[in-house]
């Protein structure tokens, strides 16, 4: 990969800023025309939204006020990165389980958030975002490496796996409200997915929700009555935050998340743009970190680097980092439009737990994939039980209290996965027992037969049984 460290915020035009040729790219530093960048950023408008606006709406959030810190961060994200990063900062997922936890917030139940509860909610958000931005100092001056050493894909899989499982209930909880209007708009994500190509394929969250939207005004499931009464113009509402040690518990073990979802940012980028951006993971960590915790500080959800804006630079080879500058200014001002946020507050539950059994399992099968790419040997009876256990804390919810701290499924198998792991990985080496067969889950078959493990393991046998006809010999 070339490396290109210039920055100076001055995009230049690429080629005649009309057309890609074969094989090309629009570079972070470059453009196309402003009418053609301006489109594009709206594009990413419209990639970011469906999964944005989800998580106000799930936690009982301000959708405008999340959509505004949305916005900012991402403006943030771009000047601390130099403007060599593309990437649009959404609401990050990780974070429902635990404001969901201290609030006790149930989507579409009726009853608006509690407002002493949400602040507190809105402290936790604040010390994973500090606790990230302190990560990011390290590894901008020590390197990513100890990153990897301590969380390698054994446990990142789980513990992005076991995020997304543990908030199978909540999906729940919303279907069973409107089972019909939930079927519908699952029907639609999953078929838009496979009927189109492109950019509507990506966006097959977004427009699911509409036609699911479309399904509940059918059956007089959606309440307009707010959006009459909102002003068409106006600062989206800020709520102060309080802090809890007591509950530090439940958001800590999100930013390990938060970490493997901003580095594999960078390493994706870098892929696709052919440019070493690997410098730039400590400031990512950084910028997603002071961006979590601005958005706690005034009532929005924390914030996260955006898959679903990959698959638009993916899709239309532009990765020009002033598009998200664009962008980022188009969230602002939807956030001002106080009848916008109102109509996005009357999506009901039926859609909510549609859309959200789909994402949330997208969050649990991203930790598979994980294990995927990286070749996890599950053979291996190290990693077979750490993932195991743990993500059977996380599904199963367990919970500790230790004196007023409150330790529940998301923060047992996420530090539970990581001292599982380097405690019987050093017993192992240490008693040679890596090749014993942990339990009939770990049974070899099919590519497992050519595993470090069971290769060894037969070709000791071979050695032995050979040690055995010799001596019958003599």
């Amino acid at each position: 990969m070339s490396e290109t460290k210039t920055s100076n915020f001055k995009w230049k035009l690429h080629g005649d800023g009309k057309r890609i040729s074969t094989g090309e790219v629009v570079q972070p530093n470059e453009r196309l025309t402003w009418p053609r960048t301006i489109g594009i950023g709206a594009q990413h408008i419209v990639a970011m939204f469906g999964a944005t606006f989800l998580v106000p709406l799930l936690t009982g959030f301000s959708p405008a006020t999340t959509l505004f810190f949305t916005g900012l961060g991402t403006i943030l994200f771009i000047l601390i990165t130099s403007g060599r990063l593309p990437s649009y900062l959404g609401s990050s997922f990780a974070l429902i389980a635990p404001i969901g936890a201290v609030t006790g917030y149930v989507s579409g139940g009726g009853a608006p958030i509690d407002s002493d509860k949400m602040a507190l909610a809105q402290g936790g958000v604040i010390s994973a975002g500090a606790l990230l931005l302190l990560v990011g100092v390290l590894v901008h001056f020590a390197g990513a490496a100890w990153i990897d050493r301590i969380m390698p894909p054994i446990v990142t899989g789980a513990i992005v796996s076991l995020i997304g499982f543990n908030l199978a209930p909540s999906a729940w909880n919303n279907v069973k409200q409107a089972p019909v209007t939930a079927t519908v708009t699952i029907l639609s994500v999953l078929l838009i997915t496979v009927l189109f190509k492109g950019i509507i394929g990506r966006l097959s969250i977004l427009i699911g929700v509409l036609i699911g939207y479309a399904t509940a005004v059918i059956r007089h499931e959606v309440n307009f009555e707010a959006i009459s009464k909102a002003d068409w113009v106006g600062f989206p509402s800020f709520h102060a935050p309080t802090f809890s040690p007591a509950l530090l518990g439940l958001f800590l073990p999100v930013v390990l998340v938060l970490i493997a979802e901003n580095v594999g940012h960078v390493k994706s980028v870098s892929a696709m743009t052919g440019q070493n951006l690997d410098d730039l993971t400590g400031r990512a960590l950084i910028a997603d970190g002071l961006s979590t915790m601005i958005a706690g500080s005034g009532g929005g959800s924390g914030t996260t680097t955006y898959a679903e804006n990959i698959g638009v630079m993916a899709a239309t080879r532009v990765y020009s980092t002033v598009a998200y500058i664009v962008a980022a200014i188009g969230a602002l001002a939807l956030s001002m439009l106080p009848k916008f946020g109102e109509i996005i507050a009357t999506i009901p539950p039926g859609v909510l737990g549609g859309a959200a059994t789909i994402l949330y399992g997208m969050i649990g099968m991203l930790g598979v994939r994980i294990w995927v790419q990286n070749q996890v040997d599950f053979a291996d009876p190290v990693n077979l039980n750490t993932a195991a256990v743990a993500m059977v804390m996380a599904i199963a919810n367990y919970t500790l209290v230790v004196g007023d701290v409150k330790f529940e499924g998301i923060a047992m198998g996420s530090f539970g996965a990581i001292v599982m792991y380097h405690v019987m990985r050093a017993i192992s080496n240490l008693r040679g027992t890596k090749l014993e067969q942990a339990s009939p889950a770990s049974a070899p078959a099919g590519t497992e037969l050519h595993s470090e493990a069971y290769s060894k393991r037969h070709a000791d046998q071979e050695i032995r049984a050979a040690q055995g006809r010799s001596d019958a010999q003599d």
